[in-house]
């Protein structure tokens, strides 16, 4: 909703949001990090304050740390155990999802998400007080409510009465409020079109130094205190400048991972979005080293997947806001339907690979035409027509003439960019 206003908390695992509609603003609050966003007063307001005259010993002074703008199609990427606040100042509600890696080595403390609140708590005014293990977990609380109020305020300095407060035993807005008056906080101009650029700079400096490892292994950086609290946290997945695979007539496919989006590195998963014309088809492919799980954002596709026994373990459409899983090496083939099909893939691994069956850089394409023949009992005709066919196209597929008449579909094209990263 507008002026909503998701209060702080954390979990234990790694995880990826996926700004699926709306705009706002958003805090992580970097353990450690410097407040370098101040309001200052001028040094002659600085000495009225100081003496005590005028509207100046009053006035509200505030300092935090940094406020980043998000959008649609944004991927933002955060940490376990590092608070995080969003607040929508558009006009639409803002809807995302969110994925966490609990066997990320980040979480030691319990094979299930644990989310821990600094502020409000999980209760609902409508919810039922009968117990059940869901109304148990609806009455938790945020982390201030188990501490004693004495030695809460002595700890923070503040009275027991706003200790008391700050436990919000009697709050039952739950954790998303709404702020009536609007949010006040420092932020930058929104006119400025110089951020590309400063993402970059501070790109290039985390990754010097930087020493990747091997397929699925982690990624070790050098000077990470220096640079962690300069990190940007959020990356645009549709952005047509950052397209990674395009066909005109097929679709295009995004990447985000470590070496486009550091901070992917720490946080050890990254993501794919996939916007398929009507008809068009990604090829059959595995990914090596990680788990995909996909999120449809629109339209509609058929989607087929087929395990290591040669068993579709499934075969359907997935609709809009629906969610599939797909084990690592499992083989998965997407058609889209008339209206195309888009989604996002969140990986389980910062520098996913994906092995494609057909097309350019594909399995078929590096087998000699004798072993294709032999493997599959064809003749060499037969064997150069499956290994060339879509030897024109990389991962995305136009539907070809004669479906194309079927469908009332499009020409054949071609992909003029080609990437092998997931």
């Amino acid at each position: 909703m507008s002026k909503g206003l998701v209060l702080p908390s954390y979990i234990n695992d790694n995880k990826l949001i996926y700004i699926v509609q709306g705009r706002g603003i958003f805090g992580a609050l970097l353990p450690g990090c410097p407040a370098t966003f101040q309001s200052t007063w001028s040094p002659l307001q600085q000495q009225m304050a100081q003496a005590g005259e005028g509207q100046f010993s009053q006035e509200f002074r505030d300092e935090h740390q940094q406020i980043q703008q998000f959008r649609k199609g944004d991927l933002i990427a955060l940490m376990a155990g590092v608070p995080l606040w969003i607040y929508n100042n558009g006009d639409s509600p803002i809807v995302f999802v969110t994925i966490a890696d609990n066997t990320n080595s980040a979480n030691q403390l319990n094979p299930a998400i644990q989310k821990f609140l600094l502020a409000g708590n999980f209760r609902r005014p409508d919810q039922q007080q009968q117990y059940s293990y869901e109304a148990e977990q609806a009455s938790d609380r945020n982390i201030f409510a188990g501490f004693s109020q004495d030695l809460l305020a002595e700890a923070l300095g503040v009275s027991t009465q706003l200790a008391s407060r700050l436990q919000a035993k009697d709050d039952r807005r739950g954790y998303i409020v709404r702020v009536a008056r609007g949010l006040q906080a420092l932020q930058p101009s929104l006119q400025g079109k110089q951020v590309p650029q400063q993402q970059q700079e501070r790109y290039d400096e985390y990754t010097m130094g930087e020493q990747s490892c091997a397929i699925g292994a982690c990624r070790q950086q050098n000077g990470i205190d220096e640079t962690m609290c300069s990190f940007m946290f959020k990356r645009n997945m549709d952005n047509p400048q950052s397209t990674d695979i395009y066909n005109p007539r097929g679709g295009r496919i995004t990447r985000a991972n470590s070496q486009n989006f550091p901070i992917l590195g720490i946080v050890q998963m990254s993501a794919t979005r996939t916007v398929l014309q009507r008809n068009a088809l990604l090829t059959p492919h595995w990914t090596v080293n990680a788990h995909t799980v996909m999120y449809v954002t629109a339209g509609r596709g058929r989607v087929q997947v087929v395990n290591n026994r040669g068993r579709s373990v499934f075969d359907g459409e997935l609709r809009q806001t629906q969610i599939l899983l797909i084990p690592q090496n499992f083989v998965v083939v997407v058609k889209a339907r008339q209206e195309g099909f888009a989604w996002v893939s969140f990986k389980t691994n910062a520098n996913c690979i994906d092995s494609q069956i057909a097309g350019k850089q594909s399995v078929l394409r590096a087998l000699p035409v004798d072993v294709l023949a032999s493997a599959y009992r064809l003749s060499r005709e037969e064997s150069r027509s499956l290994k060339f066919n879509r030897g024109d196209e990389t991962a995305v597929f136009e539907p070809r003439h004669d479906q194309q008449q079927a469908y009332a579909g499009l020409g054949l094209g071609r992909a003029d960019h080609w990437a092998s990263n997931c």
